[in-house]
């Protein structure tokens, strides 16, 4: 694959990441919450999650749940009765969860799993492989499945790299609404909101 492909598709790809979707408004959400840790985590995640879509539509399987509409709606609804579940989850914490420095690996690890669910019951990440990835590779050069594994290692390294940055920012903006007793007493509310914003993105989101 030439390098002049893999860079055109990387830009196509950070474009991609940093429009307002699911999986970085679900790590605004934990770093705003709980830190940029907590976003990182969170975005390791996701990006694992990516693994098994990037595995699907080099395998085929993307197609298939295409081609059914049940199991479409079945994976997308769950995927949005998860994020329900949390924005309720984070209704409820009210003012827990705002200091700084508090977080135990536990923690972490049970946002990266949460990452992982959020991301594998999105079937339109799975869809967007499947449309994306046949779009920049070489027929002519042969290897079609191993031109997409490469493509998907891109696009997972630079999601990667994206929601870092992502948890970083907003880890700054957190400090200032903490700064804001009032503010800082809504953030779970907020996260609250945002999951339930994601849990409706994707309810409402049709097959393309």
């Amino acid at each position: 694959m030439e390098i002049g492909t893999i860079f055109s598709f990387l830009g196509v790809a950070v474009l991609l990441t940093l429009a307002p979707g699911p999986d970085i408004l679900f790590v605004i959400a934990q770093s705003l919450s709980q830190g940029k840790q907590a976003g990182i985590a969170t975005a390791l995640g996701l990006c694992t999650g990516l693994l098994v879509h990037i595995s699907a539509a080099v395998l085929g399987v993307s197609a298939v749940i295409y081609q059914s509409a049940l199991a479409f709606v079945i994976v997308k609804y769950a995927g949005a009765a998860y994020l329900l579940y949390l924005a309720w989850q984070a209704f409820r914490e009210k003012d827990s969860g705002l200091s700084f420095g508090r977080q135990k690996p536990m923690a972490y690890a049970l946002l990266y799993k949460k990452g992982i669910v959020m991301n594998v019951l999105n079937p339109k990440v799975s869809l967007f492989f499947l449309a994306l990835l046949p779009q920049f590779v070489n027929e002519t050069a042969g290897h079609a499945p191993r031109q997409m594994l490469l493509l998907g290692a891109v696009f997972l390294l630079q999601a990667l790299v994206v929601f870092t940055f992502a948890s970083i920012g907003a880890e700054k903006l957190r400090h200032l609404l903490l700064s804001n007793k009032r503010i800082a007493k809504q953030i779970n509310r907020l996260k609250g909101a945002l999951f339930a914003l994601i849990a409706i993105q994707i309810a409402f989101s049709e097959r393309s």
